[in-house]
């Protein structure tokens, strides 16, 4: 059910091998993690030029039928039928208890059509949890094999129109169709201005290839494009949120309609309802480490007495930042910005304040 063969290898990885790219396991793919640049400078890149990630791992499913709609407001908290042509909506697919089985960005394309974009590491609990609830609606789900690209940073969108590819007239979360079986959102992991962009295995080479004839484009690798969504305060499923996690708790109730929120029979309702009704124990926030020592996903957060109030999920250095950056769960209370807690790095206790998310402002291409 996944983009390729068993083996779980990008189908662009010789383009990934010829350009030096240091290879890692992640969610099962050997994935690109940085290139000869390094890091900083892939990073740096993205926020002034453009950078351009191979994210073929994650999957498309495209959602079909007379009761797409409301199948998919079933299967998630959102209303599918309001989201609007052209238009993508960021949601959660949820488990009984309203913990985030994933994350994912759904654009109507129609009245009866849908495309879901689905993490990687998720993609085959998520085709399966889709499947049983499909069972009782008339709809079809179909897992697309897709190469699937993102362009970010301020020179996106002239680097994909030189290449013959004009997406000008999209705003930030709309997509279209551009050619047969491709299919594009201004949308991205990064906090800039950037596109999606997803085509058949056979087109992608050529297309890729163009782009990075373009002196403005670089590849970029998994390493960067974690401190560069980690500068921008985006949650990685698997670390900062995941079924042990609320979406009110993760701070991503916003991505719930009032309506739906209260109203809504998707799966989980009634646990949400009940976790909104109570109040969360922790909130996820940003946390800024004094000093230069980055703190890393799984350390404790403490208080003055040393009672452990909350956990960092990830952390690192911010390149744009210019200083290390967490983010994490602590105690309700204590999550008020520029709250002084602590953390421990081998054995050394260090300070953290509760930080404003995100730490570098995103740059959205807004109506």
């Amino acid at each position: 059910m996944s983009n390729v063969e068993p083996g779980r290898h990008l189908p662009l990885e010789s383009l990934h091998e010829s350009a030096g790219a240091r290879f890692g396991a992640f969610a099962g793919w050997n994935m690109p993690l940085t290139y000869p640049a390094g890091v900083m400078k892939e990073h740096l890149h993205t926020r002034e030029k453009a950078g351009l990630f191979d994210i073929s791992h994650m999957q498309l499913f495209a959602v079909e039928g007379d009761e797409a709609a409301a199948f998919l407001s079933h299967a998630c908290p959102l209303d599918a039928a309001a989201i609007g042509m052209g238009k993508s909506k960021y949601t959660v697919l949820l488990n009984e208890k309203a913990g985030i089985i994933d994350d994912l960005i759904i654009t109507q394309l129609s009245a009866t059509r849908f495309m879901v974009v689905a993490n990687a590491g998720n993609a085959a609990k998520d085709e399966a949890h889709f499947r049983a609830l499909a069972a009782n609606f008339s709809v079809s789900l179909e897992a697309l094999p897709r190469v699937l690209i993102a362009l970010q940073g301020p020179e996106a969108e002239s680097v994909l129109t030189n290449a013959g590819l004009d997406l000008s007239a999209l705003t930030f979360m709309t997509a279209t169709e551009p050619k047969p079986n491709w299919f594009a959102s201004r949308s991205g992991y990064t906090g800039e201005d950037g596109f999606e962009v997803a085509m058949p295995v056979t087109e992608a080479q050529a297309f890729v290839e163009k782009l990075l004839a373009d002196e403005r484009v670089m590849w970029i690798g998994l390493a960067a494009r974690d401190s560069l969504r980690l500068e921008a305060g985006l949650c990685l499923h698997g670390q900062d949120i995941d079924e042990t996690t609320d979406p009110q708790s993760a701070g991503i109730l916003w991505a719930i309609p009032k309506r739906v929120r209260e109203e809504g029979t998707f799966v989980g309702a009634e646990a949400l309802r009940a976790i909104h009704a109570k109040g969360s124990d922790q909130k996820r926030v940003g946390l800024k480490p004094e000093g230069r020592q980055p703190v890393r996903a799984g350390a404790p957060v403490i208080d003055a007495d040393g009672t452990v109030v909350g956990r960092v999920t990830s952390g690192g250095f911010g390149p744009s930042a210019g200083h290390p950056i967490a983010m994490g769960y602590v105690a309700k209370n204590l999550a008020e910005p520029g709250t002084q807690l602590f953390t421990e790095v081998r054995g050394n206790r260090l300070e953290l304040r509760v930080a404003t998310l995100p730490f570098t402002p995103h740059r959205y291409r807004k109506g």
